[in-house]
């Protein structure tokens, strides 16, 4: 199962959220498992279309997703999946 891993901006706005292994085969069911344990988690990193918002990125094995409205980018049972809010301010 792939290893999942949140930045700590995350973590502050949904308590408990802690590296964890997904059952997903695809991107999008691993935000349905992260919406059921964490109300409110898609709508946070997902806008009203289903698209990854300007301010989310998430990582496979170290490299940024390309499809950023699909979430049809492709991992293997050993990947590494970072979810990242990206931060801005000064």
């Amino acid at each position: 199962m792939p290893t999942l891993k949140f930045t700590y901006a995350l973590k502050r706005f949904f308590p408990g959220l802690e590296k964890t292994q997904a059952k997903g085969s695809s991107l999008s069911q691993i935000i349905d498992e992260l919406e059921n344990k964490f109300p409110r988690f898609r709508t946070y990193i997902l806008d009203e279309q289903g698209r990854l918002r300007q301010h989310v990125n998430i990582f496979i094995d170290g490299n940024m997703i390309n499809d950023r409205i699909e979430l049809s980018d492709s991992f293997s049972e050993n990947s590494e999946i970072y979810i990242m809010q990206a931060l801005s301010g000064g």
